[in-house]
C-alpha cells in the first residue's frame, strides 16, 4: 500500500490572493480540512508538502489557502494536482470500509465465478459511486450493497452480484 492517499485534486485558482479551489474525495467534503499537512503532486506518491493555513466549503467545493502561497499565479500553478494525506494521518477503516485507492487494481469476481476484470478506478454519480470495472468488457459495478458483496484485502480480491452480460 503506498505511504500516501489521494483525497482531493485541485481545479483552479480562488481570489487574487493565492487561494485555490480543490474538489474533495472526502465523505463529508470538509474532512480534508482537518488536515494540516498537505501533499500536492501529479503523481500519486510525488507530493510536496503543503501546510493549510485555512478553508471552507463554497458550492460543492473547497476554498483553501496554503501557507507560502501569496498570489494568484502561484495558485494557478496547482491546478491539477492531487491532494495527497499520508495514510499514518488517517484514522483506521472500519469493519467492512476501504480506501477507493486501496481496491484500485484488484481482480473482480461475480456470484458465478466469472472474472469481470479488475478495478479501473471509481466514478461518483448521482446515485452513489460506481467501480469501472475493464476486463473483457466494460462494467461499471455499484460500490455498495446489495452489488458489492466482499472486498478481501488479504487475498486482494472483489466479489459482486454483477451479471458478465451487462
Amino acid at each position: 500500500m503506498s505511504r500516501f492517499l489521494t483525497l482531493g485534486q485541485v481545479v483552479g485558482a480562488h481570489g487574487v490572493r493565492g487561494g485555490i479551489k480543490v474538489t474533495s474525495y472526502t465523505d463529508p467534503p470538509e474532512a480534508l480540512l482537518n488536515h494540516r499537512n498537505w501533499y500536492l503532486g501529479r503523481e500519486a506518491g510525488t507530493g510536496e508538502l503543503q501546510k493549510l493555513r485555512s478553508g471552507d466549503s463554497h458550492h460543492g467545493q473547497l476554498r483553501v489557502l496554503l501557507e507560502g502561497v501569496a498570489d494568484r499565479d502561484q495558485a494557478a500553478r496547482l491546478t491539477g494536482c492531487w491532494v495527497q494525506i499520508e495514510r499514518s494521518e488517517l484514522a483506521p477503516t472500519a469493519e467492512r470500509e476501504h480506501f477507493r485507492e486501496d481496491l484500485v487494481g484488484m481482480p473482480v469476481s461475480n456470484l458465478e465465478g466469472v472474472k469481470l476484470g479488475t478495478v479501473s478506478h471509481f466514478v461518483d454519480l448521482p446515485a452513489g459511486a460506481v467501480m469501472v470495472v475493464r476486463g473483457e468488457r466494460e462494467h461499471w459495478v455499484p460500490a455498495s450493497p446489495p452489488q458489492l458483496r466482499r472486498v478481501d484485502t488479504a487475498a486482494r480480491s472483489i466479489l459482486v452480484d454483477w451479471p458478465d452480460e451487462l
